[in-house]
């Protein structure tokens, strides 16, 4: 028997929604506004100048470069995950979710750290790569390589719980109409989770173009060659051209902002979607 509903007393519901409305603008709208207060201080003029600046051009191109690479990766990896996952049983299965998550827990910079000790000069693979020529630590691969241990989880996390909600029942169907693997992931599959999967790709983009702890450990701070945006701003602040540090941190408020809207866009479509499924069924 569903319990009544019990109203809040008018004056406990307008504070609660107070107090949310404070926390937000102190923590969030104060900080953004601040951030492009600041990068537009001393003009438009000095704000184009600190975002045309070759080691500002550089970090950006990285920055793109590393997120084009590692988010088609994960999301690769994510759906792979998630499908087999949600839909089979097999032996390892636990401790596959259990490493998925693994970079919820583990910080950034142990991570970054993990893959010194790896593939740096005087780590265990290190005599091998310089025999070979290879530069994995303080180079594009190594920050590559970051960045796609702590998103890795974004995409798989977003698709698991959406594709055990909607069972095997439709694959199964399609399955004994004679469909073939391929056919039942591109037709039944894939259109079932195509607003799980983008929401998981937007917050994986997000997080590869604005991950610092890791990307830091990794990168060696060669200017032009190995920072990316959130490097670059930390250069600019601790030598005090705060200006050029905030015009630079625009472009990743930008990000947040952009980011936020697309996720909202998303939610409706998949609360949507969700709500035409349930009707049908």
């Amino acid at each position: 028997m569903r319990k009544p509903h019990v109203a809040e007393p008018t004056a406990v519901r307008w504070g609660v929604m107070a107090v949310a409305l404070v926390f937000l603008i102190l923590f969030l709208v104060v900080p953004l506004a601040a951030v492009f207060t600041e990068a537009f201080r001393k003009g438009v003029g000095v704000y184009l100048a600190a975002l045309r600046e070759p080691d500002a051009l550089a970090a950006i191109r990285l920055t793109l470069l590393t997120a084009v690479i590692t988010v088609p990766l994960n999301l690769v990896f994510g759906v792979v995950a998630a499908w087999a996952i949600a839909k089979f049983e097999f032996p390892g299965k636990q401790l596959l979710i259990t490493l998925i998550d693994l970079p919820f827990s583990v910080s950034p910079v142990v991570a970054g750290l993990i893959y010194v000790l790896l593939f740096g000069r005087q780590g265990w693979f290190g005599p091998w790569l310089t025999a070979h020529h290879i530069k994995m630590v303080f180079a594009v691969p190594g920050i590559v390589l970051a960045t796609m241990f702590v998103t890795c989880p974004f995409v798989a996390r977003e698709l698991i719980p959406l594709m055990q909600a909607q069972g095997t029942d439709d694959e199964e169907a399609a399955r004994v109409l004679g469909a073939s693997g391929w056919q039942i992931f591109w037709r039944v599959t894939l259109p079932n989770i195509t607003w799980g999967l983008l929401y998981g790709v937007i917050l994986c983009n997000a997080r590869a173009m604005g991950e610092f702890g890791a990307v830091s450990v990794v990168s060696g701070h060669i200017r032009g060659q190995t920072n990316t945006i959130p490097l670059h701003v930390e250069i600019l602040y601790n030598e005090y051209h705060a200006a050029a540090a905030f015009a630079v941190a625009s472009l990743l408020a930008l990000l947040a902002l952009i980011t936020l809207a697309a996720k909202t866009v998303v939610e409706r479509k998949a609360r949507q979607s969700l709500k035409g499924f349930v009707h049908e069924y």
